[in-house]
């Protein structure tokens, strides 16, 4: 019997045991750094609500790192707190992928067939492209709050189309008035305009966000995946159970170290796969003696494998735009609609960050920037640091400025003079980290893991979350880490 050692029972590591403990000859084991409840039932209710962003600092169920990044530290991971977001990204995300990873694997026609299998779209299930019999349910909101209501108003009355299926396989990449997007630059014939929004490889319109729930419950990965499958006895999962290190004999993963209260031991398996997300998954590498040669030397860390761990990462960076107006009079997921311009997403927030201020998020969601992921301690419990290296280039505060201008005039809005110091003091990010441990081929100096997510020079270690994914996603991330988990599960299937 082969045994697979899933390490984070986060969005990937949800689906990659569940699918592959459906061969019963093949044992799964999980291990979770935070709660593992027995049941759903026994979920705390505030953590099922699709309207609560447990996120805040009082929240017990985060890794925090320091530049106000956080993560889910529970099962489902960040799939069971966040927004409940599932949009698509498009097909010119996954042509860039597939040509980094140098596979057709990875190419956008590769992943519909998984992008159908894993929903149920209830308002455009039997449409091409989409699917009705998936686990995962997806639906968007038929009662809008005021904010939101508004918003597709004043987007409509700006000439932008509304795209009933923002996950439609096929989208115009054009609005309905082309003449009216130009007329909204800042002069000039509005060709080579920074303002004028859409680039040819996404829609450009507004439209409702299709999100993750049912039945007024977050329909994260542990809900859809892992709990339906733990009747299982070749499945088993553990909470509680941090890891340190990745046991390696010569170079062959075999095992793992790990720290559960004031327990510590080892486990060992034919196979260990880290899912423990773009942070841990990367410094997990470098503590087990992975990762950039000079770090591992600085950290009295054994150079078992030179790698370019955390040399390349991405986000989306966000300025949030925030203004008088009412609070929602009624709690509601957080995006109920968004205004797609290509590379830019306007995001109307639901919820009250500030008291008596409504936000208007502008997230630029195909940067140029990239940043780095080090460790300044081999101690496990000294977290990770992140340099997201948002705005260094030009054109990424050039097109971020032309979004926070769309949306200061989409509310009639003066935010003053949108100069670089202005980006900068009004910047925060997406939480959309990737890309820490980038797929690409062997000779590929920036790459750590192949097309099959094996960690390059290591036998029988993988990582699949979203870690690996070598190109920004214009999309936020929850789609494609659980279709990137399917698609593994069913490589090692075969």
């Amino acid at each position: 019997m082969t045994r697979t050692l899933v390490i984070g029972a986060g969005s990937a590591g949800c689906v990659l045991a569940a699918r592959l403990s459906t061969d019963p000859g093949h044992e799964v084991l999980v291990l979770e750094a935070g709660p593992v409840w027995p049941s759903p039932a026994v979920i705390p209710p505030h953590l099922l609500d699709p309207a609560h962003l447990p996120v805040g600092p009082e929240s017990a169920v985060l890794w925090r790192y320091p530049g106000n990044l956080v993560r889910g530290r529970l099962i489902g991971g960040s799939g069971a707190i966040n927004g409940s977001y599932f949009l698509r990204p498009p097909a010119a995300d996954f042509a860039a992928w597939s040509a980094v990873a140098r596979s057709p694997r990875w190419s956008f026609e590769a992943v519909v067939p998984y992008f159908r299998a894993l929903e149920h779209d209830l308002d455009f299930g039997t449409d091409p492209g989409h699917g009705d019999h998936g686990p995962i349910p997806v639906q968007r909101i038929t009662d809008p709050t005021p904010f939101s209501t508004e918003f597709a108003e004043r987007c409509a009355a700006t000439g932008y189309p509304e795209i009933p299926d923002l996950n439609a396989t096929a989208q115009s990449t054009h609005p309905a008035d082309p003449s009216a997007v130009a007329a909204r630059g800042t002069g000039g014939d509005g060709e080579n305009d920074a303002r004028v929004p859409g680039r040819g490889s996404t829609p450009v319109g507004f439209g409702r966000v299709p999100l993750a729930i049912s039945d007024g419950q977050r329909r994260g990965p542990a809900l859809t995946h892992l709990y339906p499958a733990l009747t299982r006895p070749n499945l088993t999962v553990t909470g509680a159970t941090t890891v340190t290190r990745v046991l390696l004999r010569g170079t062959r993963a075999v095992g793992v170290e790990w720290v559960r209260g004031r327990e510590r031991g080892t486990t060992c398996a034919d196979r260990v796969i880290l899912c423990a997300g773009a942070i841990e998954s990367a410094a997990l590498l470098i503590r087990s003696g992975i990762g950039p040669e000079p770090l591992l030397r600085a950290l009295g860390l054994p150079v078992l494998r030179p790698a370019p761990v955390g040399r390349w990462c991405t986000d989306h960076p966000e300025i949030g735009l925030e203004f008088p107006g009412q609070p929602s009079p009624r709690a509601s997921v957080a995006l109920e609609y968004v205004l797609e311009l290509d590379d830019l997403e306007l995001r109307p927030y639901t919820p009250t960050f500030t008291p008596g201020l409504r936000r208007l998020g502008v997230a630029l969601m195909h940067p140029e920037s990239t940043g780095t992921l080090t460790l300044t301690s081999a101690d496990p419990s000294v977290p990770a640091r992140v340099d997201q290296g948002h705005l260094r280039a030009a054109a990424d505060r050039e097109r971020l400025r032309a979004g926070v201008e769309i949306a200061a005039e989409l509310f009639d809005l003066r935010p003053g003079t949108l100069d670089d110091t202005w980006l900068r003091g009004h910047l925060g990010t997406s939480q959309h980290l990737s890309g820490t441990c980038r797929m690409g081929p062997a000779n590929d100096e920036r790459a750590v893991v192949d097309e099959g997510a094996r960690v390059h020079g290591i036998e029988d270690l993988m990582v699949v979350d979203l870690s690996i994914v070598p190109v920004p996603l214009r999309r936020g991330p929850q789609v494609t880490v659980v279709t990137l988990a399917a698609a593994i599960a069913d490589l090692l299937a075969v």
